[in-house]
């Protein structure tokens, strides 16, 4: 990989193989709230017929893993692949777009940004903090709710009806009045 990171390399393959994307995860939640380490850089995808082989081949290099079958598999469930810098350790998780609502319009709304002097599209705050809360609800992970707080702490200028809106369609709206009332509490 010629980038320190993985993820100048993955947004031009995207970009590169036609493929609608957004950075998403805690590099999202970090941009959008407080910085925090990670080894793991998280892409939501929507890769049309073919394309996800254009991922993989653009991808082939000594230094990277990926898995051409994983990632047939991960198109054909609507699930996850990973792509893993070997020299440094860096993961990224491709997860191919959910076929719901929300989804859709997360990935939809997407937003510019430059991330390490690297322009990328990511996830909105409103989105970040409606799928931090599903990954906590799913694993029960206090990490995704405090990315949440962070999010809610830093940003004075969320669309709080969005959020609520899908709050309670996704089921996390408990989940959020939790976490503002932390992020009020300060």
């Amino acid at each position: 990989m010629t980038d320190a990171l993985p993820l100048g390399l993955i947004v031009r393959v995207l970009d590169d193989c036609g493929v609608p994307h957004m950075l998403a995860g805690s590099f999202a939640s970090s941009y959008h709230g407080v910085t925090r380490t990670t080894a793991d850089i998280d892409f939501v995808i929507d890769p049309g017929a073919g394309q996800i082989d254009c991922v993989v081949d653009a991808l082939q290099s000594p230094d990277v893993y990926v898995d051409r079958t994983a990632a047939r598999r991960a198109m054909a469930a609507r699930d996850q692949f990973n792509v893993i810098d070997i020299r440094s350790g860096w993961k990224v998780d491709l997860v191919i777009r959910k076929d719901r609502a929300f989804s859709v319009s997360e990935l939809a709304r997407r937003e510019s940004a430059e991330i390490m002097g690297i322009r990328v599209a990511v996830a909105t705050a409103e989105d970040t903090i409606l799928a931090k809360l599903e990954w906590a609800a799913l694993g029960g992970s206090e990490r995704q709710v405090t990315d949440v707080v962070d999010v809610l702490r830093t940003r004075d200028d969320l669309d709080d009806e969005y959020l609520d809106q899908w709050a309670d369609e996704l089921r996390v709206a408990e989940a959020l009045a939790a976490a503002r009332a932390r992020a009020r509490r300060g």
